[in-house]
Formats: structure tokens, sequence, C-alpha cells
């Protein structure tokens, strides 16, 4: 792996790397060739920063000049709305009930990005019947002309986590240097690596809110040895993110921090791991089509 901590401290000293001004958007038809990548970002347990990762990705990829959807599939505390303070009118619920089309409850977020918010509080969504859970996914067809789709699953395991692990093109998994962030990561490291059928899971891992380089390294170090030696498994690691104090600021404000901050540690670090992914082409039978096929196939049992 490329050293990040100096390729950071490079982009931190030339300003000029990063514009508050959005890329202009690809002409439709030069995207008409590409395929979505399905990027799945989940946690072994809440307060990892994993939302706020998803959702400045996001952001990140958008002013990249892609087209980006974010889906909050934390189906029983949504919240990737207020971390841009946004009020949604409808949300995931609405489409589950068959009350609204998925394309009725897309919100434009005025970052660049398109948010299908979760629906906080109603238990009904984390318990979709099978005729439910279908009609819900033939509406997934709607957002197959997005670039990148990231899933935001809530923390921790269960079908509806599993479910979009399975039927992505790369997970994250978010950690942090904390021993219970850590065991909790290879929990779920663990349980996606013995509970998913036909394990073919392009797993990697970002280290949240670290001091320095070689803790985040450390960190990883220790958990792709330990899914390799114990798991047969393959976890790559896309890098850390600084332990900023610009970052929690920037949620009390509603406000994500590669906009309140677009020269930060933090932020930087950030675009450094989304230029990582891009590097990585979605293979052949990988996309959105893949994807809809997966959690059609799923049993979720």
């Amino acid at each position: 792996m490329e050293d990040q901590a100096e390729q950071l401290r490079a982009l931190m000293k030339d300003k000029n790397k990063v514009s508050d001004d959005p890329i202009p958007v690809p002409d439709p038809a030069a995207r008409a060739n590409r395929k979505t990548r399905i990027i799945t970002i989940t946690s072994g347990k809440g307060g990892v920063g994993k939302t706020n990762i998803s959702t400045n990705m996001a952001i990140a990829y958008g002013q990249m000049g892609k087209k980006v959807i974010v889906i909050d599939a934390d189906l029983g505390l949504a919240n990737v709305n207020v971390m841009m303070n946004l009020i949604p009118q409808y949300n995931l619920y609405h489409v589950i009930r068959k009350q609204k089309k998925m394309s009725e409850i897309i919100l434009d977020t005025g970052y660049g990005i398109k948010l299908v918010a979760g629906a906080s509080g109603f238990s009904k969504i984390a318990n979709m019947t099978e005729d439910e859970r279908n009609s819900f996914i033939s509406e997934m067809y709607t957002l197959s002309d997005a670039d990148i789709i990231i899933i935001d699953t809530s923390a921790g395991v269960s079908k509806n986590v599993l479910g979009f692990v399975a039927a992505a093109d790369e997970v994250i998994i978010v950690t942090t240097p904390e021993p219970t962030s850590i065991t909790d990561a290879y929990g779920i490291i663990k349980i996606i690596a013995t509970e998913v059928d036909n394990l073919n899971i392009n797993l990697k891992m970002i280290v949240n809110r670290v001091n320095n380089a070689s803790e985040g390294k450390r960190v990883a170090d220790r958990m792709t040895q330990i899914a390799a030696q114990f798991l047969n498994l393959k976890v790559e690691y896309l890098g850390f993110i600084y332990d900023d104090q610009l970052v929690p600021q920037s949620v009390l404000r509603q406000k994500p921090f590669v906009i309140a901050d677009p020269k930060g540690k933090a932020s930087v670090c950030l675009r450094h791991i989304v230029s990582r992914i891009e590097k990585t082409e979605i293979n052949e039978d990988e996309g959105f089509g893949r994807f809809v096929k997966k959690l059609f196939g799923r049993t979720w049992d």
C-alpha cells in the first residue's frame, strides 16, 4: 500500500488541490457505458462514524462529477438526512407500503448528490414481508442510472445488513482504534464469512479517528492478518481518517465536513480513500444488475 500519510502531507501543502466548487457532471451520453458501483458501508458497532463517512464519501464522489445516490438503509434509526440538515417528506416506509414510488421520495440534497431517506422509528421497515421486500427491490431498478450508490446500513448484523452486504460490489467496514470497536469489527467480518452464501465479497476497511498513520496501519494489519489466518478471508485496508476536531463540529452544524472544511485533515483523508476506490475497476459480473439479482436471490432466512 502507498504511504497515505506522505501523500496527505503533500496534498495539504497544495491548497489548490481541493476546490469548493463542484466539478460539472459529465454529459449523460458519456455515462451511458458506465456501470453503477455499489458500495455498502457498515460497522460492527455504532458511534464509529459510519454514517458520517457514508455521507461525506458520497459528496466527495459528487464533486468528482459522479452521479451519486445515498440510500439510508439503517432501517430502524435512519439519520443520513440529519447529517445534511434535511427533513424528508417521504421515505422508504412509503415505498415499502406501496404509497410512493422510489422516484417520488428521492431528495436533492443541495450537495450534488441525491438521498433516499430511511424511516426512523418504523419497526415494520426492519421486518419486511417477502411481498413487501420484493416490491421494494423492484423499485430499486429506477436508480440504475447512477454512477455510484452508497448504502449506509445499520451497525451490527441483521437480515437487512447481510442482504445489502451480500449484494454490493464493495463492502467497507468502518472501525476505530478503540478495543471494543476492533472486536466488533472482527465480529461482523466473521459473521459475513460464515453467514453469507457463496461468499465472493470485496471486503475493505477504513480506520477512523486515528491520531497518526502508524496507529491506523497497526489496527488494519491486526484485522487483516486475523481475518486471513482464521477466516481465510482477504480484507483490504483502504486507509485512515485522522481524528479531526472539526468533524464533530460539522456534525453539530449539520453540515458535512468535506463542505464545512474541504481542506481539513479528515476531508483530505477521505478524498484519498475515494481515489483509491476509483482505481479499482468494476468487474464484468458486477454493477447494478448483479446487485438487484443478489437481493432478489437472497433467502433472508
